[in-house]
């Protein structure tokens, strides 16, 4: 299993995998094609289904320039798709085709290019599944956090730290915005407007959620604006963890120390779900990806409260749990009808877990590693309509102009 490096990723929003990951394929290509004097791109599947919402066209036309580039939205190509995710690169000179490449993102930020070896970092985990890493930590007397440490090597909380700023200030950029959002849906900047909303007699529960969810928006409306946010595991499902620290780090006034090593453990679950199963939206639904975030953002919380690993498991399997079969699907192919909102019910939803681990963990009987196979495979059944296509659920029924 690869570094947490690869899994935290500060970037632009509004999609880890619809538009860094593109971006970063087109990037690669045009480096590869410097003498290139025009460019195309053809973008399949999920891609090309939510491509304009997700700005993927514009990302790739960026990444190409300053020569031409033109990009052709190819929903339903006449062959099989390695990935819903798959896109076709051309380069060429003096109108004559000199280079192709065919990657895909397959979320995160990340992606595979066709023929070629993955480019990535080291294996750096040599555990594979929770009851492994749980096995050696309790065999070792050690801590998750300590665990990731000997793994990754001191170096991990120096860049865990930047980390924490970027998604600190992705929450206050967020707050300090109103407007109207851009993509036609006429949605509106909630967060300031959230978090101003308190009274003199709002009752702690109350001002617990009002304060999540606005941070979880602040990061999210960020999000779909083309801002930047850390991918926490993507951009899509980057303000549950961002707002849930935040709130209990003011809340408890614990150091950045015990933040870090909260993001440590997070970062964990979420790596762990990347290995076995899927975070895309585009393969396995936004189970795949607000099921992960939720359980990064509970298992970050229940280390910071000092848990032991069976209350740590068992709060981030009941985060992903109650997640299974959760649909993706964004109302004209924007990151904000449900996607806003729903981080900051899941942030919420995070700490809720929290609190059953608290006391229920020695009664679980689902383990981590069970959950994330079961969401695995519940995504691969699940409809491509309700898989980030904007063909099913609220993105089919929902008109614009209601």
């Amino acid at each position: 299993m690869r570094s947490l490096t690869e899994l935290y990723k500060i970037g632009s929003g509004p999609s880890s995998s619809h538009t860094m990951g593109p971006e970063k394929a087109a990037r690669i290509f045009k480096s590869e094609n410097e003498d290139a004097d025009q460019f195309k791109a053809l973008i399949y599947g999920s891609l090309a289904k939510t491509g304009k919402g997700h700005m993927t066209d514009k990302a790739i036309i960026r990444a190409l320039s300053p020569a031409p580039a033109e990009v052709q939205f190819v929903p339903q190509p006449d062959f099989v798709l390695p990935h819903p995710n798959t896109m076709d690169l051309f380069a060429y000179k003096d109108g004559r085709q000199t280079a192709f490449m065919r990657a895909v993102s397959i979320g995160g930020g990340d992606i595979v290019i066709e023929g070629r070896e993955e480019t990535h970092g080291p294996d750096v985990y040599p555990e594979n599944s929770f009851a492994e890493i749980s096995a050696f930590c309790k065999a070792n007397h050690i801590r998750l956090s300590d665990y990731v440490e000997q793994r990754e090597g001191n170096q991990i909380w120096e860049f865990l730290q930047g980390i924490w700023e970027a998604m600190k200030r992705s929450i206050d950029e967020g707050l300090s915005v109103t407007g109207i959002l851009e993509g036609g849906l006429h949605v509106e900047r909630k967060a300031k407007y959230l978090y101003h909303q308190g009274h003199v007699d709002e009752s702690p529960e109350t001002r617990e959620n009002r304060i999540v969810s606005a941070y979880a928006f602040a990061v999210n409306e960020q999000n779909a604006a083309a801002g930047t946010v850390v991918t926490a595991p993507t951009c899509g499902a980057s303000g549950f963890v961002p707002a849930s620290l935040r709130y209990m780090q003011e809340k408890m006034q614990v150091p950045d120390e015990q933040i870090l090593r909260a993001l440590a453990v997070g970062g964990l679950m979420g790596n762990l779900v990347k290995q076995n199963a899927s975070i895309s939206g585009a393969q396995c639904g936004c189970q795949a990806e607000v099921g992960t975030a939720c359980s990064m953002a509970a298992a970050a919380l229940a280390e910071l409260s000092g848990m032991e690993i069976d209350q740590i498991e068992y709060a981030a399997e009941v985060a992903m749990e109650h997640h299974l079969g959760l649909t993706c699907d964004p109302i004209n192919g924007l990151v904000q009808i449900p996607c806003i909102e729903r981080n900051a019910v899941g942030a919420m939803r995070a700490i809720n877990a929290l609190s059953l681990a608290k006391f229920l963990s020695g009664t679980r009987k689902i383990s981590f590693d069970l959950v994330v196979q079961t969401m695995y495979e519940t995504g691969l059944d699940m409809n491509s309509s309700y898989r980030e296509t904007s063909e099913g659920g609220l993105a089919k029924l929902y008109k614009i102009d209601s």
